[in-house]
């Protein structure tokens, strides 16, 4: 089985080599966790954007769509609560100088021992077969229970003592834990120390005088602070919602693993405005409705799990995360918060603004309860891409390097190539591309054997290559391959369109998520 690391090396690799993803100013040896998206990952990122907001906007009628600015009043900061606590326990390895976040040090500590557990689980699932009751035996395993147990006990402490913001006990955990460095193998650990993540700059003011502002460390509040705004000027009945995508700012000190982590990120958010005491019920709605957006992409339903959180922040009182089984282990793609009413509050009590929505079902005037659901685009990017990323062995002994992108959001979603250079190919080619270009994106390929390309076509995950040959200028029929099932058949080119429109359209996943 291939290492996990190596399979986020290999997909790293693959982004730079076919023009997804750079790293950021590389003529300058680069800057530490920035990445730039290159032709081919801007166009996949799109993509998901679009099924995102499509999903979002165009399918709900009482959501809708902003795009706020980046640079915000420094008040919203202070009421969000980021000034004085968004902050990172962080603690230091003396030997190896690194440092890490020490809530994720014992939560890896957990996933490792969840891991034993499951290990179990399966020894179980192959000595006793289709008799086999997952169930009973979590619950009566000693091994398994005992594992458990530990998980428990250790979610406890770390519940009690990150809640309590006692550094003191978060590094006794640690101690506790004997957790060792992963790279020194030491445990010789500095005191947990809580560090700010927001970036802050000057903008100078009329008056001349400079004031501190920051680069948003989230989009939601973009969202708060046009309550008013969105709901009187469409006419919006709770319950509704407001999306945004959007780029946000955080001063990580532990950036890495690629585009999971990075200084410089985009998010994908929604907030959905609820009447107080029905938060959870839309809670719950979301969260499921949320898992089946992702499941309707194919990347395997064991890929998802739900993951309660084990400190809520300061402004909910029920929140999960949908986590992704990355190349590096199960980690956040997408969090679902019930935010309460505490920012839409917070800006009131700061801004003097009532932020408040009249009821006319009950007569009555209120701050409304918020539900958000949040996304990481890049992580989003990263899952699809290392799900994607495959090795093939093929029947006649060779390999073949494949990106199995869902169709929809793929790059390109046909390329065209004259089977040779000449015989008036390549403008049978060109005539077919002007035809399709208008609703798919299109690649002309007349490099190399058919072979070659038909390979090159996979490495970058397009879903059908259709070949020009000289029959094609007898009947106008051409050849389409499929990069899944490597498939060929002759169909003409006026199929073209209904073959590609049924494979690779967005509205055919946005029609999976209404069944």
């Amino acid at each position: 089985m291939e290492q996990k690391d190596d399979l986020l090396k290999e997909v790293i690799s693959h982004a730079k080599e076919y023009g997804f993803v750079f790293p950021s100013s590389e003529i300058y040896d680069g800057l530490s966790a920035t990445y730039d998206y290159g032709q081919l990952g801007s166009e996949l990122k799109n993509n998901i954007k679009s099924y995102w907001w499509k999903s979002m906007v165009q399918m709900h009628e009482n959501i809708v769509g902003i795009d706020a600015a980046i640079f915000m009043h420094p008040s919203t900061w202070k009421a969000s609560g980021h000034v004085d606590a968004f902050n990172d326990p962080l603690i230091d390895n003396k030997d190896s100088k690194k440092r890490y976040r020490a809530d994720v040090l014992i939560e890896e500590h957990i996933e490792k021992i969840r891991q034993k557990a499951n290990k179990e689980v399966e020894k179980g699932r192959k000595k006793f077969g289709d008799s086999f009751d997952e169930e009973q035996f979590r619950a009566t395993n000693p091994n398994v229970l005992r594992n458990t147990n530990k998980i428990a006990d250790i979610e406890e402490r770390m519940r009690q003592s990150l809640g309590a913001n006692d550094l003191v006990a978060v590094k006794q955990l640690i101690e506790d834990l004997e957790i060792a460095c992963p790279i020194s193998g030491s445990k010789n650990w500095t005191d947990v120390r809580q560090f700010n993540l927001m970036f802050s700059t000057e903008l100078g003011s009329v008056a001349g005088d400079a004031s501190t502002i920051y680069l948003r460390p989230e989009t939601a509040q973009g969202i708060f602070v046009n309550f008013l705004n969105v709901q009187k000027s469409g006419r919006m009945k709770v319950p509704f919602g407001i999306a945004q995508i959007g780029k946000a700012f955080r001063n990580e000190i532990i950036a890495r693993q690629f585009i999971f982590r990075m200084r410089e990120f985009e998010q994908m958010e929604m907030q959905f405005f609820v009447r107080p005491g029905e938060e959870m019920k839309w809670y719950d709605y979301w969260k499921d409705h949320r898992l089946k957006w992702h499941s309707s992409l194919g990347l395997g339903q064991e890929n998802y799990r739900f993951h309660d959180h084990i400190k809520l922040a300061h402004y909910a009182n029920a929140a999960c995360d949908i986590e992704f089984n990355f190349p590096m282990g199960f980690k956040e793609l997408e969090g679902i918060h019930s935010r309460t009413d505490f920012d839409l509050k917070q800006h009131e009590a700061l801004s003097g603004r009532k932020l408040q929505y009249f009821d006319p079902e009950i007569n009555q005037n209120y701050v409304p309860y918020v539900i958000e659901t949040s996304i990481g685009l890049d992580r989003m990017f990263l899952a699809i891409m290392s799900s994607s990323l495959k090795k093939e062995q093929l029947e006649d002994g060779s390999e073949r390097v494949v990106l199995n992108l869902p169709p929809a959001l793929s790059p390109y979603k046909v390329a065209v190539m004259p089977l040779t250079k000449k015989d008036g190919l390549p403008e049978k080619a060109r005539e077919i591309i002007n035809e399709l270009k208008f609703d798919f994106t299109c690649q002309y390929d007349e490099k190399d054997s058919i072979g070659k390309r038909y390979r090159r076509q996979d490495a970058i995950g397009t879903p059908f290559s259709v070949t020009v040959d000289h029959q094609t200028l007898e009947d106008g029929s051409v050849t389409v391959r499929d990069r899944d099932t490597m498939e060929q058949k002759r169909v003409s080119i006026e199929e073209l369109h209904q073959i590609l429109r049924k494979r690779t359209d967005i509205g055919q996943l946005l029609k999976s998520l209404q069944k």
